[in-house]
């Protein structure tokens, strides 16, 4: 299949690509904005790589209509909190200019699967489900996902092309490009911090591996029915949720590592729902997927191949040779 990944180079994205890479044609398209080094030299070759803004109207059409792609997965966005806070203007040019720059060129026999949010979701402390639980963002970031939503289901009726909205909840594992938990957490271990410094401790998630996010957005890309003209949403979680101490307990017995935590204030954030989990019956039943990881398996891969983004490493001045 042809396939066209925005923020191919990205967290995600750079799985998904990994995962399809030598047996579909790949076209990725990013703004190389974590750097130039996301992918092995021997990884290149397999894919056509496009460094282009998704705002950039004119060169995204030019790649859409030379490569002609069968599916779009599109999962270029400006996603971290703080950062999306911080730049309002960049987070709503990027996530919603550059989604419907894309909507706008998607061909009508193309299946197109947007990466929006359980962000979107009201707080409420049972799952999320896709049909029955209320949409009330709580920031910027999931204004934009939802406000993406909304144009999807726009275009893909005016175009006539088929839609799935993957609502993804907290990934985690090797490889983050943003200074999330676990990352925060492994870079301050990493750099051989015996009390870790963090800020809200009792809010719970639903945490999915980054090879099971993946995994998902290539099962709603590439299996089950979906008509031309027609939207389907899905989650894509875990069903399980976990505090930030429950995780710190699992970093404990499982790394058999020893630290204390402290609550630094001036990483708290002032709104933070307590509860986000996802109900992923309709993904199951309509894609044939689950996960396959539990979050052992991500904290255990952590504990030996972090990956960790570039500017932890800078900030706890850890060796790049082993961290990236």
């Amino acid at each position: 299949m042809k396939i066209l990944i925005t923020g191919g180079r990205g967290y995600v994205g750079r799985a998904l690509t990994r995962l399809l890479m030598k047996e579909h044609s790949i076209c990725v398209v990013d703004n190389h904005r974590y750097g130039l080094s996301r992918f092995k030299a021997e990884e290149l070759p397999y894919f056509q790589l496009e460094n282009i803004d998704i705002r950039d109207l004119e060169k995204l059409a030019q790649v859409v209509n030379d490569f002609q792609p069968e599916v779009i997965i599109h999962l270029a966005a400006i996603h971290y909190i703080p950062e999306c806070e911080r730049q309002p203007g960049l987070t709503i040019s990027t996530n919603i200019e550059g989604t419907v720059n894309l909507l706008s060129l998607c061909p009508s026999n193309c299946r197109f699967v947007f990466a929006s949010s359980g962000a979107i979701y009201s707080p409420q402390d049972t799952p999320h489900r896709e049909a029955h639980s209320p949409t009330e963002p709580m920031d910027i970031y999931g204004f934009t996902k939802l406000q993406g939503e909304h144009y999807v289901k726009y275009f893909a009726k005016r175009r006539g092309f088929a839609a799935i909205i993957v609502r993804l909840f907290n990934v985690v594992g090797s490889g983050e490009t943003n200074p999330h938990l676990l990352p925060e957490i492994f870079a301050q271990l990493k750099s051989a911090q015996r009390t870790i410094k963090l800020g809200n401790l009792s809010p719970k998630r639903d945490y999915i591996d980054v090879r099971d996010a993946a995994r998902g957005f290539w099962a709603v890309a590439s299996r089950g029915e979906v008509p031309n003209s027609s939207i389907v949403t899905v989650n894509l979680g875990t069903m399980k949720q976990y505090s930030v101490v429950e995780l710190l307990d699992k970093i404990r017995a499982i790394g058999g590592m020893e630290f204390e935590i402290e609550q630094d204030a001036k990483r708290l954030r002032k709104v933070d729902r307590p509860y986000l989990v996802a109900d992923t019956s309709q993904i199951e039943a309509l894609f044939r997927w689950k996960p396959k990881f539990t979050i052992n398996d991500t904290i255990l891969e952590m504990i030996h191949e972090p990956d960790l983004p570039a500017h932890l490493v800078k900030k706890y001045s850890l060796s790049t040779a082993t961290y990236s």
